[in-house]
């Protein structure tokens, strides 16, 4: 199934998108959050959603991040080989994490707001993971067990922030805005592997980012088990795998965005998204 949330920002309802149509399904379940997940929600969502009963949404209704705000965003850093070599930084032996605020999230077509003081505000397309239950001291074997489903993610990034600023890199991961989900969270039996999925990301029409998640240097089975050792991994919680290469900070010289610019994104099987760039207002 492909899980939508409609509507004004802050209002949003649950909704399905079945056949390339929107569908309310704001009668069935409450919304897509900790406790949907947990309550086994997908398995109600597959037994009692019928297209031919259930209300249309207009594609005229604005998307927001097709999963309500989760307990945590956990990221995974220089996770592609050709990005950490475009980088300069070694291949790392275990998984760099770090987190990002999810009071950073919106919506796939939202806008992207550049951040008081920022000089150096980037892209990065993403393969993000959603927790379907509780996990803890997994092995790799049984992680895809503890998956919900995958979405597509623009982990927007201020380098100066950082990796300039205290070497925090969630100061420069956590702005408002800087994490685009969407447009829908796909269920896991739709996605056959997903360490082979291709996924891209165009500034102002150009591709700048063209890659596979073969290139991964731990794949999502890997992640999940890793995590797992360190902290609950809890339903709804989103797992960001890493970028490939293309980054503005990987040019030489680096490009970063700026207002006017705009960036589409997308993966297989996941959608595509697509953000104007703005500059942040007092």
């Amino acid at each position: 199934m492909k899980l939508i949330r409609f509507g004004e920002a802050g209002s949003e309802k649950p909704g399905v998108e079945y056949e390339g149509v929107r569908y309310d399904v704001s009668g069935i379940v409450r919304d897509y959050d900790e406790d949907f997940f947990t309550e086994g929600g997908i398995a109600t969502l597959q037994e009692k959603f019928d297209p031919a009963t259930a209300p249309r949404v207009s594609d005229e209704v604005r998307l927001g991040a097709p999963v309500k705000r989760p307990g945590k965003i956990i990221c995974i850093g220089l996770n592609y080989q050709k990005h950490a070599a475009e980088s300069g930084m070694d291949v790392p032996k275990e998984p760099v994490v770090f987190f990002k605020a999810s009071s950073s999230i919106v919506g796939p077509n939202d806008n992207i707001v550049i951040p008081k003081n920022s000089k150096k505000t980037d892209w990065e397309v993403e393969l993000a993971v959603v927790i379907g239950k509780r996990a803890n001291y997994i092995s790799k074997e049984d992680a895809l067990d503890y998956v919900a489903g995958y979405v597509l993610h623009n982990d927007v990034s201020e380098r100066e922030f950082q990796l300039e600023r205290g070497g925090q890199w969630v100061k420069g991961k956590s702005c408002d805005t800087f994490a685009p989900l969407g447009p829908y969270l796909v269920t896991k039996d739709e996605v056959a592997n997903p360490n082979n999925l291709n996924l891209w990301l165009t500034l102002n029409g150009k591709k700048v980012q063209n890659g596979n998640t073969n290139d991964f240097i731990f794949n999502v089975q890997e992640v999940i088990a890793y995590l797992s050792q360190f902290m609950s991994l809890m339903p709804g919680d989103i797992i960001s795998t890493g970028t490939p290469e293309g980054v503005g900070l990987g040019f030489k010289p680096p490009v970063y965005l700026k207002a006017g610019d705009v960036v589409e994104l997308g993966i297989d099987g996941l959608g595509s998204s697509r953000q104007e760039v703005i500059d942040w207002q007092s």
